[in-house]
């Protein structure tokens, strides 16, 4: 028997980017759009082009996935214009994107008081506005603001605006719960009665969380009949959120009511990167991810001393109602320290070290772990600095270099023009191993870290040409306690651009510059032992690389 198949819609770097304190820039889209594509989404919403100019730059170019349809979101024309003479509307048609999702009012309540029109013309509106879209080529889609309330307050109105949108040839004519007060059992009663007009394979869902519900919401929109399934990765949105794909995407392949009868674009494969993707998102946001997260949070498959613990090690089914694994994330014993070393090891085997589990230096890292990570250390975003701690512990990590001295000086004062401006100047003394005397290197930047990183990485020697290519592309400062001696997280994010590689590195102190030099210099390492530089004495003397 054949499954139908389920469309997901991702809305983050549009609905999402409405979220309280989240600005998106072009480059986060990027990479969020990345992942999106990669975990399988058929539908990744960009934004809005012509609103503002992110979105617009956005949308100037082809984000070229492999899978999914780059979408825009925008409006209907507006009233008293054609669709030829809207500029507003022209920006979505120029825009490159694949599909265009409209938005349109559905409660007459607002059709009356916000727009201020006619219900006649506020469904001439949808028809033409649809109908432009289809004949540009692309993908059209409309989705029917307040609808819910609409069909509430005036269920011949609400149906008739989503009949309009699919008579003009839309794809999908999507309900949105916009105010996202409406239950779980009125969606399954509405949502079965609007697919008596508008056939289910044509219906999509968008809902909101006011209520907690926005999950439930949508998976009894897909039992009454809905295929679309729209969301924000981790619930990203406005107010409350948005309806969690991070959560609704492992349970329509995991659990069997859906799983036995529908598929969507994301494979088994694909699934297990999910936990990979909801930590991206939280990266670029600069925040912590939150640890009770349905499968992707640090503590959903985590366990405490005592019967659950002792089960647990027997048979995980006891108290794991999906394998960790299965969405990329991880079982976690908090007490036991056997399950501890388990623990590390797994984490060294995806780095490739193979440790015999008896091997005692294995405790010696489990201990150094748990000591680092008290005093604010964090590898879960972090793995090349978790891998050179472990190397290093193993005993396997070269000594390159060693950093004597650093001093950065920043300096604030008018340029030749009369402007004021701010200049960072940094020096570092390093001593390259085997040679006796050091080198000095001097940078400036647009801010200390920007200028430290420059001088660390401006002359490494002989190994000069592992790093070269590598370059500074994130910077992000956590403050973990408060005062004036408050403790100081940052992560950096380094990118090799020959390769396209990335990796983080994490450094700690409270002082946010020592911090920032200490995750620098991980970075660089990690570099250099990736690319297996070689240890070697240079002449006393001799020019270097």
């Amino acid at each position: 028997m054949s499954k139908e198949r389920l469309y997901l819609y991702d809305t983050t770097l549009r609905d999402g980017a409405q979220t309280t304190g989240v600005d998106f820039s072009v480059e986060d889209k990027r990479r969020i759009a990345r992942v999106l594509d990669e975990l399988g989404v058929d539908y990744v919403e960009g934004g809005y082009p012509g609103a503002n100019e992110t979105d617009t730059a956005f949308f100037s170019t082809s984000p070229n996935f492999a899978r999914a349809k780059f979408t825009a979101f925008g409006m209907t024309r507006r009233m008293g214009r054609s669709a030829d003479n809207d500029p507003g509307f022209q920006a979505l048609l120029q825009s490159r994107a694949d599909a265009i999702c409209l938005v349109a009012k559905s409660w007459d309540y607002h059709v009356r008081v916000a727009l201020g029109i006619t219900n006649e013309e506020n469904l001439a509106g949808v028809r033409q506005s649809i109908a432009a879209v289809v004949a540009s080529g692309r993908e059209a889609m409309l989705d029917c603001e307040h609808f819910f309330d609409g069909y509430k307050g005036n269920r011949s109105y609400a149906l008739e605006v989503a009949r309009s949108a699919f008579e003009a040839g839309a794809r999908w004519v999507v309900l949105c719960d916009t105010n996202g007060g409406t239950l779980p059992h009125e969606v399954a009663e509405i949502v079965a009665d609007v697919a008596k007009v508008i056939p289910g394979a044509n219906l999509g869902i968008h809902t909101h969380n006011d209520t907690e519900n926005a999950v439930a919401n949508t998976l009894m929109a897909v039992r009454a009949g809905c295929r679309q399934i729209q969301g924000t990765l981790n619930g990203l949105g406005e107010r409350c959120g948005n309806a969690n794909l991070t959560s609704i995407i492992p349970t329509l392949l995991l659990k069997s009511e859906f799983a036995d009868r529908f598929e969507t674009g994301v494979t088994p494969d694909r699934l297990a990167r999910l936990t990979h993707a909801s930590r991206v998102l939280d990266e670029v946001l600069n925040r912590a991810p939150f640890r009770h997260a349905p499968y992707v949070g640090e503590s959903a498959f985590a366990t405490k001393a005592g019967i659950h613990a002792s089960a647990l090690v027997k048979e995980p089914e006891t108290y794991e109602h999906v394998p960790p694994e299965t969405v990329g994330n991880q079982r976690r014993v908090l007490v036991s320290k056997q399950a501890g070393k388990s623990n590390v090891l797994d984490a060294l085997a995806r780095i490739g070290m193979s440790v015999d589990k008896d091997d005692p230096r294995i405790g010696v890292l489990l201990d150094e772990v748990k000591a680092r990570e008290a005093q604010g250390y964090s590898y879960e975003s972090a793995e090349a600095s978790f891998e050179l701690l472990a190397r290093r512990t193993l005993g396997s990590v070269p000594r390159y270099f060693s950093v004597d001295s650093f001093r950065v000086m920043v300096e604030r004062r008018h340029n030749a023009r009369g402007e004021l401006v701010t200049v960072s100047e940094a020096i570092v003394k390093v001593f390259i191993n085997g040679d006796r005397e050091p080198l000095w290197s001097v940078a400036e930047g647009n801010g200390p870290v920007n200028a430290l990183d420059g001088a660390l990485r401006k002359d490494l020697g002989r190994y000069q040409k592992h790093i070269r290519d590598v370059e500074l592309v994130d910077y992000k400062v956590r403050i973990l306690t408060g005062g004036t001696e408050a403790v100081t997280r940052v992560l950096v994010e380094s990118l090799d651009t020959t390769t396209g590689e990335r990796w983080f590195t994490v450094g700690v102190s409270p002082n946010i510059i020592d911090a920032s030099f200490e995750a620098l210099l991980d970075s660089i390492n990690y570099k250099l032992v990736k690319d297996h530089a070689v240890v070697e004495h240079t002449p006393k003397g001799a020019a270097a690389e």
